[in-house]
């Protein structure tokens, strides 16, 4: 464990006797630090691969009061000595990485952001009706507004599983894909992940996020690291449209689009995410 402001910080570390570089894996807001399993164990064979949870997530402490994610990423590396680490990250953790990217460029060495979002971006309105119309309503209105408010008695286990189960159907399977898009494993996996993401938000203690400013979305021409779009064709046509932004906004930046692929590429489809990394990451590390 880290502590980070006296808050502890799970994270995981390996790497071969000689590494060739440093790579921190930054977890999605519906994900914990084992969506990287496939990708931490492959990457160190070469790498120094740290893989971490936020606060309020995984086996780290509760997030409350104010929460800077991009700050807590580069305290993680200052913490354990990196200097320059290659981030990679999935989610809201691809935005995290890309404010760090711009909030302390000496320090990033290359950036992937994988179906990610961005600080600035306005999600279209069809979007959010969307998870509104597929997702929120797993649960019942009444009780929906008093786990997000945090002043339920109770916060029923069911409605808990009901809305992970929905979350996952609608952006991890992805909007025009069933449940059988995804094999048993990642199915199970990302809903737990979910899961537990809901229960710890409906029943912790209550936080805001300080982002970037001015945001990243009005700055992509600013960061110089080598940069790696991964995009799923079968995420939320929201998402896919941060990807279009990240690879045509930041200089000299390649993308990889992943057929039948949705919202968590890492899960899904791990050997394909770790071959793109290691593929892209020598020439960073060697440049």
């Amino acid at each position: 464990m880290l502590i980070i402001d006296d808050v502890k910080i799970a994270y995981e570390e390996a790497a071969p006797r000689t590494p060739a570089g440093t790579v921190v894996l930054v977890h999605g807001s519906a994900a914990d630090m084992r969506l990287w399993d496939h990708q931490f164990r492959a990457l160190s064979e070469t790498y120094r691969v740290i893989r971490y949870d936020w606060r309020g997530y995984g086996r780290s402490g509760d997030a409350e009061g104010e929460v800077c994610h991009h700050e807590d990423l580069l305290a993680v590396m200052d913490a354990l000595e990196v200097e320059r680490a290659a981030l990679v990250g999935s989610s809201d953790g691809g935005k995290y990485a890309t404010e760090a990217a711009l909030a302390a460029p000496s320090r990033v060495a290359a950036l992937v952001p994988i179906c990610s979002s961005l600080t600035g971006h306005v999600w279209p309105p069809e979007m959010l009706d969307q998870a509104r119309e597929r997702v929120h309503t797993s649960v019942p209105a009444d009780r929906l507004a008093r786990y997000r408010a945090g002043t339920a008695d109770h916060v029923h286990p069911e409605d808990v599983r009901a809305m992970a189960e929905a979350h996952t159907l609608w952006q991890v399977a992805g909007p025009d894909r069933g449940r059988d898009a995804l094999t048993d494993e990642a199915w199970e996996a990302a809903v737990e992940m979910c899961r537990l993401m809901f229960e710890r938000s409906w029943t912790g203690p209550r936080s805001t996020q300080r982002l970037l400013a001015p945001p990243a979305a009005t700055r992509l021409h600013e960061i110089t690291a080598p940069t790696l779009v991964i995009n799923g064709l079968s995420d939320v046509a929201g998402i896919q449209e941060v990807s279009s932004l990240l690879a045509t906004g930041i200089p000299g930046a390649r993308r990889i689009d992943l057929p039948q692929t949705g919202h968590l590429p890492p899960l899904e489809r791990p050997s394909e995410v770790t071959t793109a990394l290691t593929t892209f990451l020598p020439a960073v590390f060697n440049h």
